[in-house]
């Protein structure tokens, strides 16, 4: 996907803040991650983490720019300035807080899942192929258990591996997967049992920029305190998930 810019600025809103070294913030994201981030029928850049990325800006009186990043780079181009923040449905790991530094979870821990074709013996999940987005939680689980990886730079090629025959199954968070499976006529189920990876999602902050993690984190408890970011969960995602 080619990186581009969309300016996406937040009104300003409640003042919160404060002092920040910067008054434009750039947030990263993938834009293919539905019900996350993604890119809607008009080209706009849209969900759960852009509606919140924004109100995040709007209370800490700074200004939002969205940078389209494909996933496999998302953690380097941080590192290398060519944005400030990530919001692309990133779960917190340990792994990962060697590298960059996460604030609060915005998200609380999701499933994981493994979808397959109606029919597929649960038994794939140990000893079958299993597909998985590149550079995630779920790739890791697989590469330490005793099934077959097969790694895909955006998560629709992992789908169309599944129904294509090239993988056994599809191992994603559960969220992301559930409209597939309830949009399939039956053709596509869960198999085995949900598992919960990570401490649930949060923005991925550069391990420098102490200050603007301390604001993003700040407005996020805000927002759990006065229920605002429980009801964009609830938008987004349905009543069906983890809430605060």
């Amino acid at each position: 996907m080619t990186r581009t810019i969309l300016a996406a600025a937040a009104a300003l809103a409640l003042s919160t803040a404060g002092a920040m070294a910067q008054d434009v913030v750039r947030i990263g994201t993938e834009g293919a991650y539905p019900p996350w981030n993604f890119i809607n029928d008009d080209n706009e850049i849209v969900g759960f983490e852009i509606d919140l990325g924004n109100e995040i800006c709007a209370r800490a009186e700074l200004t939002c720019e969205w940078v389209l990043n494909d996933w496999d780079t998302i953690i380097p181009n941080l590192v290398a300035g060519n944005y400030d923040v990530i919001m692309a449905g990133m779960s917190i790991t340990e792994a990962r807080s060697q590298v960059i530094s996460f604030t609060t979870n915005y998200l609380p821990s999701d499933p994981s899942a493994y979808m397959a074709l109606a029919g597929t013996d649960p038994s794939v999940i140990e000893s079958g192929v299993i597909a998985v987005q590149s550079n995630t939680v779920q790739a890791g689980i697989v590469a330490e258990g005793t099934a077959d990886g097969l790694e895909f730079p955006t998560p629709d090629e992992t789908i169309s591996a599944v129904r294509n025959g090239e993988a056994d199954a599809v191992l994603a968070d559960k969220n992301f997967l559930m409209p597939y499976v309830n949009d399939s006529g039956g053709e596509l189920v869960f198999i085995g049992d949900d598992f919960y990876p990570g401490a649930g999602t949060g923005a991925g902050i550069r391990q420098t920029d102490d200050d603007l993690r301390q604001t993003f984190t700040r407005v996020i408890d805000e927002m759990k305190e006065d229920g605002s970011l429980n009801a964009l969960i609830e938008q987004w995602f349905g009543d069906g998930i983890a809430q605060f």
